[in-house]
C-alpha cells in the first residue's frame, strides 16, 4: 500500500475557475465590493482596537468605469496588501484573507462581519476580464505593490509608486463582456446586489442643489455643486433595533426595498435575534385576499447585507413566501458562489425561529387591539389559512387565535364559535356542527334557511378551505364542518323541523315516480321531505365528503374525486304549494315544464345554471309568462 498527496495542477484548475465557478458572469462585481467591503471593515476593526493609528477618515468604495480603456476599476481604501499578503492572497488560490483575519482576531472582540468566506471571489474577475490588475497599499509602513496577470497561471509582482492606503483593481474587459462597460449595467448590478452594503459605494458624481443662505436676495439663485454619487444605504432598517424605529422608518424602508409598489403593507415583523444563531430582517404582510397566485420571491436573502437571492424556499417556510422584506443572516449555509442554500441543520432552526416569530407578532396584534386586527382580517387570513395547513408548529400554536368570519361581520375564535352554536348545532353523533359558506352570494338561500332557523354561519371562502377544514376537524373529534348546501345539514334540519306530510303516501309515491321519470336518476337523488311551507320547493344540496374531496383534488388532493361526475340531492318540499300544483296539474307536458322550471329555479340559486341549460331555462319562461 502506498500514500501521497494529490496534487492540483494551476493550468488544469484556472480555467475550470474563470468559467465555472459562477452561474451567472454578473457576480464578479458583487464578489469584488465584498472584498473591497472586507479591507474596509477589517481597518476599522484595527482603528477601534489600537492597530491601526491616527484617523482613518471616512472610507468608501468606488466604481470607475473607462470604455475608452475598456478598463472597469474598483477601488477601496481599506486595509490594503504588502508584497508578501499580495502573494498569500492571491497567488494562491482558496486561501481566504477573511478566515485567517477571523481567526487571529477571534479573541479580541471582533464584530467587524466579514464577507468572504472561500477565498476564491477575487478570480471571478477573469470570468469578463481578459487581464488584471491589483495596485495595493498596506496600512503598513511597506511600499506598495502591483501585480499582473493575463489569465494565465503566469502574472507579475513589482513595486507601485501608489501614495494612498488601500486597493484598486482594474479589469480590462475581455471583447465577450463589454456590456460591463456601460454604466447603466453597473448601476443595475450595483441596485441588485450592493444596495444595502456596509461601506458606502460611490460611482460617478451628481449635482446637489445648496439652500440659500437667509440673507440672500430675492433675485439670487441657489448654487449647484457636484457631489459624490453614493449608490448604496450602508444603514438600511433591519440593522438598527426595532426600539430605534418608528412606524415612518419602516415604511419609508418598505418604499425604498419597493419602490414601485403603490400599496402600503399592513404591518410588519422585525426579526433580531442573536442566540442560537444570527439573525436579523424586516417582513411585511401585504394585503393578499385570496389569491394565491401573488408573486413571490419578494422576500431577498442577505448575508452580512450582501444580497444572495430572493428566491428563499427552505430558509422561509412556504407559507410566508408570500410576504415582502429582508432576512440577513451571517450563519446561512451558502455553495461556494455564495448563490444558493445548501441543505443544513442550521436552515431549518432559522425556519423553525421565523414561523415561531411570525405566530408571537399575529397573537400580539389580536391581544393588543383585536378590532384593528379584525379589520385586517380578510387582507390577510390565506396566508394564516395556508401556514396552519401547511406548518404544524404554526398550526398548534395559533389555532386558538384563528379567527372564523360570520354572515354577520363579526369574528369569532374557535372557543366563541362553540359557545353560541353549543345546543342548537349538535349532530345525531352528538358532534358541533359548524355551518360554513364559501360563497355568500352563491349560498344567499341556504343562508337565510339557516338563520331561519337560529343557526350560526360562517364564512370560509378561501380556495384550501376543504383542506384547512379537514385538519381542523383531525384535531378536534367533537366538531364537525358542514356547508349550508350539503346534505349534512339535513341532520339538523330534520331535528328542527317535525312537521306534518300535506300530502298523502300514496300522492308522495306518484309524486316521486313522476320527477324521477323526468330528472335524470345518474345526476340527482330524489329525497321528499315534510318541510316549512316558507322553504323552496326544491332544494338541491351536495353530499358534503364527495363535494370536499372534489374541492381538494381541485387545490391538490386526491385525482379520483376529481374524476368522479357531480352529484345532488334533490329535497323535495312536499308541503309547498308549488308542489300541490305540480300533482294537480292534467296534462303530462305542463308537469313536465314545472319540474324543469322549479329545478332550474334551484339550480340557479346555486349558479348552476349556465350554457344551453340556462338558455332553455329563459324561453320556457318567456313562454310561461305568456
Amino acid at each position: 500500500m502506498s500514500k501521497g498527496k494529490i496534487n492540483v495542477s494551476v493550468e488544469n484548475i484556472f480555467p475550470l475557475i474563470k468559467k465555472f465557478l459562477y452561474s451567472d458572469h454578473e457576480i464578479f462585481l458583487r464578489e469584488l465590493i465584498s472584498n473591497a467591503t472586507d479591507a474596509t471593515l477589517k481597518l476599522k476593526h484595527l482603528s477601534s482596537i489600537g492597530e491601526v493609528k491616527g484617523n482613518i477618515g471616512d472610507p468608501k468604495i468606488e466604481i470607475k468605469v473607462d470604455k475608452s480603456k475598456k478598463t472597469l476599476s474598483v477601488i477601496d481604501q481599506g486595509i490594503g496588501m504588502t508584497h508578501e499578503e499580495v502573494k498569500k492572497y492571491i497567488n494562491e488560490v482558496a486561501f481566504s484573507g477573511a478566515e485567517e483575519f477571523l481567526e487571529k482576531y477571534k479573541d479580541k472582540d471582533n464584530q467587524s462581519n466579514i464577507i468572504g468566506h472561500f477565498g476564491l471571489g477575487f478570480y471571478s474577475s477573469f470570468m469578463v476580464a481578459k487581464k488584471v490588475e491589483i495596485i495595493t497599499k498596506s496600512y503598513k509602513k511597506d511600499p506598495a505593490a502591483k501585480w499582473s496577470c493575463d489569465g494565465s497561471p503566469e502574472y507579475s509582482l513589482a513595486k507601485s509608486d501608489k501614495k494612498d492606503r488601500g486597493t484598486e483593481i482594474i479589469l480590462h474587459i475581455d471583447k465577450d463582456s463589454t456590456e460591463f462597460l456601460e454604466e447603466s449595467r453597473i448601476k443595475t448590478l450595483l441596485e441588485k446586489y450592493n444596495k444595502f452594503m456596509p461601506i458606502p459605494i460611490k460611482f460617478g458624481m451628481k449635482d446637489e442643489t445648496l439652500p440659500l443662505p437667509k440673507n440672500a436676495k430675492k433675485d439670487a439663485k441657489p448654487k449647484t455643486i457636484q457631489v459624490d454619487n453614493i449608490v448604496n444605504n450602508p444603514n438600511p432598517a433591519w440593522t438598527k433595533k426595532p426600539k430605534d424605529l418608528k412606524d415612518k422608518d419602516y415604511s419609508e424602508f418598505y418604499r425604498e426595498l419597493y419602490p414601485m409598489q403603490f400599496e402600503e403593507p399592513l404591518f410588519n415583523i422585525h426579526l433580531n435575534v442573536d442566540y442560537p444563531f444570527n439573525l436579523t430582517g424586516i417582513l411585511y404582510f401585504p394585503k393578499v385576499n385570496n389569491d394565491l397566485n401573488i408573486q413571490k420571491d419578494k422576500i431577498q436573502l442577505y448575508q452580512n447585507q450582501v444580497f444572495v437571492t430572493d428566491n428563499v424556499e427552505g430558509i422561509v417556510p412556504e407559507f410566508l413566501t408570500l410576504l415582502r422584506g429582508v432576512i440577513d443572516s451571517p450563519d446561512i449555509p451558502l455553495n461556494v458562489s455564495r448563490s444558493y442554500l445548501q441543505a443544513d441543520s442550521s436552515v431549518k432552526k432559522i425556519s423553525n425561529y421565523i414561523t415561531r416569530k411570525v405566530a408571537d407578532k399575529l397573537i400580539s396584534l389580536h391581544k393588543k387591539d383585536r378590532k384593528a386586527f379584525e379589520s385586517k382580517w380578510n387582507d390577510i387570513k390565506v396566508i394564516i389559512e395556508y401556514g396552519m395547513l401547511s406548518e404544524e408548529k404554526f398550526f398548534e400554536k395559533y389555532q386558538d387565535y384563528f379567527l372564523y368570519p360570520t354572515d354577520e361581520g363579526t369574528y369569532l375564535t374557535m372557543e366563541e364559535l362553540k359557545k353560541e352554536i353549543h345546543e342548537i348545532q349538535t349532530d345525531k353523533d352528538g358532534k358541533m356542527v359548524v355551518l360554513y359558506s364559501s360563497n355568500s352570494e352563491e349560498q344567499f338561500s341556504y343562508i337565510q334557511a339557516a338563520k331561519e332557523k337560529g343557526y350560526k354561519v360562517i364564512i370560509l371562502d378561501s380556495p384550501i378551505v376543504s383542506h384547512l377544514i379537514q385538519k381542523i376537524e383531525a384535531s378536534n373529534d367533537k366538531i364537525t364542518f358542514t356547508r349550508v348546501d350539503s346534505d349534512a345539514i339535513e341532520n339538523l334540519i330534520k331535528k328542527e323541523e317535525e312537521n306534518t306530510s300535506k300530502i298523502s303516501d300514496k300522492e308522495k309515491k306518484s309524486l316521486e315516480d313522476l320527477i324521477t321519470k323526468i330528472i335524470p336518476k345518474e345526476k340527482y337523488t330524489v329525497k321528499l321531505e315534510a318541510l316549512a311551507s316558507s322553504q323552496f320547493p326544491f332544494v338541491l344540496t351536495q353530499p358534503e365528503f364527495m363535494r370536499r374531496m372534489k374541492e381538494m383534488q381541485n387545490t391538490g388532493g386526491n385525482s379520483m374525486f376529481g374524476s368522479m361526475p357531480e352529484m345532488f340531492n334533490l329535497i323535495v318540499n312536499v308541503n309547498h304549494p308549488l308542489i300541490t300544483q305540480i300533482l294537480k296539474t292534467k296534462t303530462s307536458k305542463k308537469q313536465q315544464n314545472l319540474i324543469n322550471q322549479t329545478l332550474d329555479l334551484a339550480k340557479l340559486s346555486q349558479n348552476l345554471l349556465k350554457g344551453e341549460d340556462l338558455n332553455k331555462f329563459i324561453n320556457r319562461s318567456l313562454n310561461m309568462i305568456k
